[in-house]
């Protein structure tokens, strides 16, 4: 890998607040579309739930959102609410019954959300934080990619997963993430989740890869938080819109992420009681 790559009055969102962050954030990025984002976000929430965690899972992929379809559901209310100001983003909350988390749906397809104003946006991701504080720790699917959007909510969270597999292309993009959070400075919160590895080996392998890249070019080293395995069990879960801790939990993707949970639940526990002392 080389580096070459280039460098409304009663809304609830309508009045500025204080840039905030919360511990219990956790955002989940890439650098490309077609990595398992979205799966493994609905699949890292209901691990957490599982194991006896409040968890909230936000679709953060504004204008492109599809949490509530690989779960089956059919929301009643979504962010499009929230940002025409109908509701506030806690009135928008539901419960999955079958994975016992809570979600707030997104709304595909609507350019009103993609294309929200940064202070609209802001104003957006500071419920969020609010919202956070009700819930052991909440779980953002962000979109893919490196824009604002992103960008914004990963600045705010405790931790961004950066979830990438070995393709040439996917390992290019997750290189480029790092790189602007590193220029936005917050390169220290990034970890890496490598994706549909072949192999436990294949998987660290991949991982060396973008490490090496990143500590060549950026004298970074970001840490990884965990390798998920090729699983065909996976498609068809998403196929029947059924999360795979409930129809196969014993497949190898799920055990991986619940490993992947556990671990991030840890580092969630450790940010809040540093925040305590403070």
């Amino acid at each position: 890998m080389t580096d070459d790559t280039p460098d409304e009055s009663r809304s609830p969102l309508s009045a500025p607040l204080a840039l905030r962050r919360a511990d219990n954030l956790i955002a989940i990025a890439s650098g490309k579309g077609g990595v398992g984002k979205t799966w493994f976000s609905v699949t890292l929430a209901h691990a957490m739930a599982k194991a006896g965690k409040k968890v909230l899972l936000f679709d953060g992929d504004l204008g492109l959102a599809n949490v509530d379809v690989q779960l089956g559901l059919m929301p009643k209310r979504d962010l499009n609410d929230v940002i025409r100001g109908r509701l506030g983003l806690d009135r928008v909350v539901q419960t999955f019954e079958e994975g016992k988390f809570d979600i707030i749906a997104g709304r595909s397809g609507q350019a009103s959300l993609s294309a929200l104003p940064s202070q609209r946006l802001a104003l957006l991701r500071d419920q969020l934080v609010d919202v956070a504080a009700q819930y052991d720790v909440v779980i953002a699917d962000l979109g893919a990619g490196v824009d604002r959007t992103v960008r914004m909510f990963s600045a705010s969270s405790a931790c961004t997963l950066l979830i990438t597999t070995d393709e040439p292309t996917a390992l290019t993009d997750a290189y480029a993430f790092i790189k602007l959070g590193n220029a936005a400075g917050v390169s220290r919160n990034i970890n890496i989740v490598i994706n549909m590895a072949s192999s436990i080996s294949e998987g660290e392998k991949t991982y060396k890869t973008l490490l090496k890249a990143c500590e060549n070019f950026l004298r970074l080293s970001p840490p990884l938080m965990g390798l998920i395995r090729q699983d065909s069990r996976v498609k068809d879960c998403i196929r029947s819109q059924t999360p795979i801790l409930n129809r196969t939990p014993n497949a190898d993707a799920a055990m991986d992420v619940e490993k992947i949970a556990k671990k991030v639940l840890a580092m969630v526990d450790d940010a809040k009681l540093k925040s305590a002392r403070r």
